[in-house]
């Protein structure tokens, strides 16, 4: 079954041992009590606990013109409004060269470095809010996150919470799991020693070395 908000919900209710919604505005105060979690973010907390394959984006961002630092770096970036967490933040499009200099300060980061190239989990509607490309065990994760939340007010604790934030956990471990399957293989950084030996017999890169992301 696709996922969609519903079914997330209906998951949670299953794990709980309720009665399922019929849609999303069925007058039950079990709707009422999932939407207030809904309505907390609950999808968002979740794409922040880890480097979901499958939300992440790549961008390149210049220099912001309306905000001009007074002291210390030269540039400051606006995060993008669609930003959960970063992945990570380069000086090159490749994403070969992390970014070592630069501040991370509320919406924005600083750097002596224009333009800056950022990969990060998105929840934008073609990324992370995108039901369509959820891989199964974070859809099962999302049902379970709902269930524990909701737990209290809806069982009035009738479950054994123990258990399920047990579950929780494993669901996370899970998720995380199958998606660091989907990553392409990485390769540790070469040494300048080990180019210069390699530049020296007239050799090259032999192998995809280059894959590895900042």
């Amino acid at each position: 079954m696709a996922v969609s908000q519903l079914s997330l919900y209906n998951g949670a209710l299953t794990i709980l041992g309720e009665r399922k919604l019929s849609s999303l505005t069925e007058n039950r105060e079990t709707q009422y009590k999932l939407t207030d979690i809904w309505d907390n973010d609950a999808v968002n907390r979740c794409l922040q606990m880890g480097q979901w394959n499958f939300a992440m984006r790549a961008v390149q961002l210049d220099a912001s013109p309306s905000v001009t630092p007074s002291f210390g770096y030269q540039y400051a970036f606006d995060k993008p409004t669609d930003y959960i967490r970063l992945s990570g933040l380069c000086t090159d499009e490749y994403y070969k060269n992390p970014l070592l200099g630069y501040v991370d300060e509320a919406s924005w980061w600083f750097s002596n470095q224009d333009p800056i190239y950022v990969r990060y989990v998105s929840n934008d509607a073609s990324y992370g809010m995108d039901y369509s490309i959820w891989p199964g065990n974070f859809a099962e994760f999302v049902e379970l996150y709902i269930a524990q939340k909701a737990a209290a007010t809806i069982t009035g604790l009738a479950v054994d919470m123990s258990l399920l934030d047990a579950r929780v956990d494993r669901a996370l471990k899970r998720a995380k799991g199958t998606d660091a399957m989907e990553e392409p293989v990485k390769f540790p950084q070469q040494g300048t020693w080990s180019r210069a030996r390699q530049g020296s017999r007239g050799g090259g890169d032999r192998g995809n070395t280059g894959s590895l992301i900042g």
